[in-house]
This record gives structure tokens, sequence and C-alpha cells, in this order.
């Protein structure tokens, strides 16, 4: 700031001495004590003009008419001396001047000069005009000039010493030197500050800038030496375009600086207007005369200058930090442009000021608005600084919110452990940086989780979670080989919450595998209850375990396989186990399986196959059992098998009621061929969970009342077990319509006499096991002999299953065994080959008899 305030120092000073050089003539110069003019008529020679009356003495010491249209003729005295003189007309924008010097009423010398003319006319090489001319002492002399331009016809004279001349030029022009040197710095600086930020500000500055510059060297006459001194008609239209431009560009700075847009728009409106307007005086400049489009130029710089000098105060007023600067300059430059717009006018006579005002003007208006970008490049610089400060601490805080959010969305809300994503992570890694170890992946499932919920509630559930979770991480960080999940500086975890219900942990498989011993003590330590609330609570925790790469090659797989060796019987029985592939019932396989299962279901490729029941006591087949069989399938499936598949899938609804139907067809075809015998059907529990499954059993048997009483239902024990009073619900409302019922592999499952004494069955059937070696074994034998007399005693007829030798089948007869069903009569065989059985064994007795 403070050379830029020595630099406003310089340049008044350097104009007030500027001031005091052609404002106090001495013996170097002086101006003609008076002068007349007379208004010239066309084509008026001198001799014509100095012979006519009408002179009139001018009232002020230097001519200006402002903008006529005509030309004058000036006279005055030149006192004679011997050295060479030089005539000064400070004013370059005059078309013609016509320069006689009389020498006792004689013309002694003759010149023209003028912008309209080539430069090299003039006698001397500089931008205003100047006259050389010679007297002797002792004479008379007298200049008489005729002057003639279309634009403002004023003439400032001044007649000077030759040597004087040169020094009083060297001065001017350093002084014009220092003025173009202060707004061509203004310009560069903005410039490289343009280049920097580039915002349209600057540059907008930059180009008002030099469109003084420019206007004001045109003024001057400056351009017309140096860019275009043989082409006076580029030189005039370059003045004519120089005003309104420079107007322009201060309009669109002025705007653009003070953002007009968003704090004054009405202003901005009147502001965009003027910028038309002067659109359109640079368009006139090429249709207009001289005279007309400099006048139009003018006149709409008068006002558009008022009006940006407003401007200034009113934002200044309103509090807009960059007016208080905007309105010195703007003040500075209005002053002196509207000076020097007057003096064009001829309103008020010519001097050093009303020459030089705008030039004044425009370099103080320069170098504060210079000021006004500096501190606003600083004030934006402060403020953008706050507001990357307010950026960085806003990105502190999303960054911060952000780490909280990865922190929830890896880690478990209510537990704190790290949830499945970042367990799923974490072996990724591992497989990725140590592919040739073995890794164990384990799964802990708390299997007694939900019986607690259903008895303590939720948040009390929740509570004893996070108790658990704290003492199962304390447990298996003990584990040889164990794999950290998270380590921070704060907490260390390594166990991972995948579900509510299910944990998970990764241990090095070889570096466990050689200590068993800490295995077992983990899974005595996991297996302790918890004490909560005074209360001893088990959560019963089975572990499976999974191996990389034994058992999968992917993070997926290794987890999945986890959970499916925490489901099975070995991990239900010792609390731990290791994933078997041969136990794995949720494989791609099988659901290749359970697809095609469904098609064949659908596709009706399935097909039943019928063991018949034989009575002991009169030898004949009173009934057949319907057994599910898929034929078309290359791989034979067990029948055992496709009914957990329908279990597990849903299919067992849709399979249940096609055996129905199916054994309705099937006791059709045995009835036409002469064996109304019954048909057992097998039903699965799911089938008892059913609300409506009785309700269809009994349209069904409405529908078709041929087979009532001969589709026999058959259920097993174990199954009934696994919903005891459900199941008897379902069975007492299906034998209610008369549906039999038979209890079937009795002695395989834990009911207790009460509740087989509740049972609505009308049969039982005993399990294979214990026929297989009842030759043999003679606890089987007390143990079907009681179950026979037992039933009897019960109303229940006795069927054995899997019989087959005749010496099985005279030992159960001798027991009092009611049916036998099994190889001994023959396999499971279709419809059609049983009818042929039935055929050949009818035949056969048939052949006996006779």
């Amino acid at each position: 700031m403070r050379p830029i305030a020595l630099l406003i120092t310089l340049a008044v000073t350097l104009s007030l001495l500027a001031f005091q050089v052609h404002s106090e003539p001495g013996s170097s110069s002086w101006l003609p004590p008076k002068i007349s003019y007379l208004q010239s008529a066309e084509e008026e020679t001198i001799h014509e003009a100095l012979a006519r009356s009408g002179w009139q003495t001018l009232p002020e010491s230097s001519p200006n008419f402002g903008y006529v249209n005509n030309a004058f003729w000036f006279r005055m005295d030149v006192p004679s001396q011997p050295d060479r003189q030089i005539l000064d007309i400070s004013y370059p924008l005059l078309d013609s001047v016509e320069f006689f010097l009389l020498k006792d009423g004689e013309i002694r010398d003759q010149t023209r000069v003028g912008d309209s003319l080539p430069f090299e006319h003039r006698p001397l090489n500089h931008p205003t005009f100047l006259i050389p001319f010679q007297t002797e002492s002792g004479k008379h002399y007298e200049i008489v000039l005729r002057v003639d331009s279309h634009g403002s016809l004023q003439v400032p004279i001044r007649i000077w010493a030759q040597n004087e001349l040169f020094d009083a030029i060297a001065v001017e022009d350093q002084l014009h030197s220092l003025y173009y040197g202060v707004l061509i710095t203004v310009i560069f600086f903005n410039v490289f500050i343009f280049l920097a930020l580039r915002e349209l500000t600057y540059l907008l500055y930059v180009l008002s800038t030099f469109s003084y510059l420019f206007l004001l060297a045109a003024l001057r006459g400056v351009t017309f030496q140096i860019l275009w001194p043989d082409n006076p008609v580029l030189h005039n239209q370059s003045v004519l375009l120089a005003i309104p431009s420079a107007m322009l560009l201060t309009l669109l700075f002025g705007r653009s600086f003070l953002r007009l847009r968003d704090n004054a728009p009405r202003i901005d409106l009147v502001v965009r207007l003027f910028i038309a307007l002067n659109l359109a005086a640079i368009a006139g400049t090429f249709v207009l005369d001289y005279n007309t489009s400099i006048r139009l130029s003018v006149a709409l710089a008068i006002p558009g200058c008022l009006l940006m000098t407003f401007t200034g105060p009113v934002l200044w007023m309103r509090g807009v930090p960059q007016a208080m600067f905007y309105t010195i300059a703007w003040g500075l430059l209005t002053i002196g442009s509207a000076i020097t717009a007057t003096n064009k006018y001829g309103w008020i006579p010519t001097n050093f000021v009303t020459t030089y005002g705008m030039e004044i003007g425009s370099a103080l208006e320069a170098i504060l608005l210079t000021i006004a970008l500096a501190a606003r490049l600083y004030q934006e610089r402060a403020g953008k600084m706050l507001a990357r400060e307010a950026e960085l601490n806003a990105m502190a805080a999303r960054r911060k919110a952000e780490l909280r959010m990865m922190d929830q969305a890896l880690h478990s809300p209510l537990t704190g452990l790290p949830n499945r994503t970042s367990f799923e992570m974490v072996i990724n890694d591992l497989i990725n940086r140590e592919p040739k170890k073995r890794h164990a992946i384990g799964i802990i499932y708390l299997t007694n989780l939900q019986a607690i919920t259903k008895t303590l509630g939720h948040r009390n559930t929740d509570r004893l979670l996070e108790l658990a979770a704290s003492r199962f991480n304390s447990i298996i960080s003990e584990l040889p080989g164990v794999r950290p999940i998270e380590v921070t500086d704060q907490r260390s975890f390594h166990l991972a919450s995948l579900e509510p219900a299910a944990l998970g942990f990764i241990v090095d498989a070889d570096v466990i595998a050689a200590a068993p011993r800490s295995i077992v003590l983990a899974l005595e330590q996991l297996g302790e209850p918890i004490d909560y609330l005074g209360m001893q609570l088990p959560l019963d925790p089975q572990t499976g375990v999974s191996i990389y790469p034994d058992h999968a090659q992917d993070t997926n797989a290794l987890i999945r396989r986890a959970y499916i060796a925490q489901e099975s019987d070995e991990a239900r029985d010792r609390s731990l186990a290791y994933y078997q592939p041969s136990r794995d019932s949720y494989s791609a396989d099988r659901l290749t399986l359970v697809s095609e299962f469904r098609q064949a279901l659908r596709d009706n490729e399935l097909a039943l196959y019928l063991q018949p029941k034989l009575c002991l006591k009169s030898d004949e087949i009173i009934g057949v059992e319907a057994l599910i069989r898929w034929p078309g399938r290359k791989v034979p499936i067990p029948a055992d098998e496709l009914v957990v598949i329908a279990e597990q899938t849903g299919l067992i609804k849709p399979l249940t009621r096609w055996v129905l139907e199916q054994s309705l067809v099937v006791r059709n075809a045995l009835i036409e061929r002469g064996y109304p015998i019954g048909v057992s059907v097998n039903i699965s529990p799911n089938n008892l969970r059913e609300p409506e499954f009785p309700l269809y059993v009994q349209r069904l048997m409405a529908a078709h009342p041929r087979h009532r009483g001969q589709i026999i239902l058959e259920v097993t024990e174990t199954s009934m077990m696994l919903d005891p009073l459900n199941s008897l619900r379902a069975l007492q409302s299906l034998d209610a319509t008369g549906i039999p019922l038979s209890i079937d592999d009795f002695g395989s499952g834990y009911s207790s006499l009460s509740y087989i004494k509740q049972l609505p069955a009308k049969e039982i059937k005993i399990d294979r096991s214990l026929i297989h070696d009842l030759l043999n074994e003679s606890e089987d034998r007390v143990i079907v002999q009681t179950t026979i007399d037992m039933c009897h005693s019960l109303g229940y007829q006795v069927v054995a299953e899997g019989v087959e030798n005749e010496a099985t089948r005279a030992l159960l007869k001798s027991m009092g065994c009611d049916m036998i069903q099994g190889y001994l009569l023959t396999p499971p065989l279709p419809l059609r080959e049983l009818q042929n059985w039935l055929d050949n064994r009818v035949s056969g007795a048939a052949r006996q008899i006779g």
C-alpha cells in the first residue's frame, strides 16, 4: 500500500508542476495579447477574409467554440524577434489548420496541417500542431489561421521561442510518459492477476484501463503519430470508437466489480441500458458523420459517468466493501472527464486542467482501483482462507462422521463386535496374503437364545448378548493360532457377530489341530451358563468349522459350510463338528436336485410303487403301502431322501396331495382287477401342521365315496413327537371323519404309553429295526411280544415291517402279529407288476387247492 500511496503523491505533484509550466508563461512562451476571429465563408481566401468587416475580438485567451460545423479565421499580431519562433496549437484533433505569416500585410509564409492529412505534412514530428516561423526586427508581423474541424473546434494557441519549446515539450513528454507508464503498469499488474485467478473482473478492468489509455493517446494524437501516420481516416475512426468503447468497458467493469446484479438489481438494469446505448454508439461510428457521432458519444459518456458516480455512494451506504474505493476513484475520473467533456463543448475555457483533466482523473482512478482490486484480492483471499478453514473443518467433521458410519457399518450395534462384513473382509485378506496356509473358520451358534428371548424378552436378551460377546471374545482369544479380526489401541477383537445368535472366529487350522486340549477347554468354557439377573442361563452353543482350502476356496462358501457343520447331529451331541461334504444337504447338487424334483412333480414323472401287506391268519393280501419313486432318473434317489427334500423345500404339500390322488387311481385299478384292498399312504408331520389338510382329505374322500375307509394315512411315531399336541389334534380331526390312521415305525421313537393311548389309530406298524434280528436277539423278541400284546389290549392291529424270511414270519404269527410286510412277499412294485404278482399268487393258491 505504501508504494502505491507514494505513486499517487508523485502523480499529483507532477500534475501540479505541469500545470505550473503551462499556466505561468515566462520568457520562454507567451499568449497573444489579442486574438480576433471571423466565421469563414465557403471557398473564402485570406485576402477576402481580411477585407471583410465583422472581425471580433476573442473575449478569452484561447479560442473554443465547441462542436460547430463552420470554419473560423483567427488573426493576431506577432512581435518581431530575431530568433526562430514556433506556433503551438496544443489540440491535435483539428481537421485543417491553414497558417499564414503576414509581413507588412503581405504573405511571407504559408503552411497547411491537420489530422485529415497524413502526418508527414506536419513541419515538426509532434502529436500537436507545431508550426515554426521566422521574423525580423523592425517589421510588423501578423499570423492568420483558418481552422476547420468536424469535431470540437478549440484552438489553444501559444507562441514559443524554439529552444524553450523543446525544453517544455521534453518536460511534458516526461509527464505523459509517467502517465502512460502508470496505466501500463496497472494493466500488466492486473493481467498477471487475471491469468492467476481467471476472474472476469480483472480482465474487464484491464480492458477498461487500456481503453482509457488508448482514448487519451488518441485525443492527444499519439496513436496517429505512432500507429497509422499515413491513414488519417483510420485515425479519425479510432477516435470515434475510443470514446464509446471506453465507456462500454467502464460500465462492464463497474457492473462486475460492484456485483450490481446481486447488490443493486434496479441500477443494474439502468447500467445494462447504457451498455446497450454505447454498443449502438459504437455501431453508429460507421454510419454517422464525424460531428454527429462524436457528439453522441460524448453525450452518452456524461450521464454514464454520472450514473456510475451515483452508483458508488449508494452501494457504499449499503455496506458493499468495494464501493468506497470505487466511489473515490470514479469520482476523480468523473470530475476529470466532465471537465474535459465540458471543455470540448466550449462551456469552459482551455487550460491545463481542462485539457488534461481526463488524464489526471484516469491515472488516479487506475491507481485507486488497483488498490481496490488488491484490497478485494486480499479480502477474497482472507475469505477463501476462512472458507478453506471452514471447509477443512467440515471435511474433518465429515471424515469423523464417515469414520463413525464406517465403524457402525463394520460393527454390530448390539455387541460392538465386528460384523459379518468385517469378518468376510478379514477372511478375504487372509486368503490373499497367506494362500498356502490352512485357515479354520468357526461359527458358534447360540441354540438356546430364542427360548431365552421368549422367556425374558428382547431387552434382556440384548444385554445377555453383550455379556456373552465379551466373555466369548475373551475365551476365543486364548485359543492357539487364533487370528485377530480387529486390533486397535483401545480394543482387540477375535470374535465377530454374524447375526444375533451366531458368532464367528478364525484360527490357524494346523496350529489348533496340534492343541486338542485347548479345544476341549474352550468348548467347556463356552458351554458354561451365564449369570444374569441371578439366573444361570445356558446358551447351549454349537460350533461348526470349515477349513480353507480343504472345504472351500472362497469366503462365502467357507462361512456357509461352517453353518452347515454346526447344524449337524455331531454338533448337537459334541458341541463341535467339522464340515463333511457327504452330510451337506445344501450343496449345489442338492439345489439342482430340488429343481429337477419340482419339475418332475409338475410333469407327473413320479410314480407310486406298491408293497403288499399279508394277513397272517387268512394268508391273504389285505392291503398295499404306496411308496414314492422317481423311475425316470438316471441316478436313483431313495424315497426317504425325496421326502426330506420335499419337507425342506415346501414341496411336501403338493407331493402329499399328488400321492393321495394317485392312490385313488391305484385302488380303482386294483378294484377293476378284482382286488378291493386298502391303500396306505405316508403323510409328513408338515402335513399335520397344515390347518386345511384334514378338510382337504375329507373333501377328497367325499368326492370318491367308493374308497371311504380304504385309504389309510400312515404317520411315523417320531414325526408325531416333534409336535405332539398339534399332531394329536390333526389326527383326531381326520379320525372324526372316518379316515383310518396307522402309526408307522413304532418303537423307533420315544413316545409315552399315555400318548399312544390317546392316538385315534387303528393300526400299529412295528419298525423294521426290531424285526431284523428278531430270530437272534431275545431282547427284541421280548419287546416285540410286549408291543403286540399292548397294542391288542388297546384295540390296535399290528403290522410287522421288514420281514424277509419264513422263520421270522412263523415266529411273528406265533406271537399273535396280525400282518406282515417285507421282501419275503415282494419288493415294492409298480401297479402293473403288482397286479401280475397278485394274479400269479391267486393262481398259485388255486392250483394248490385243486
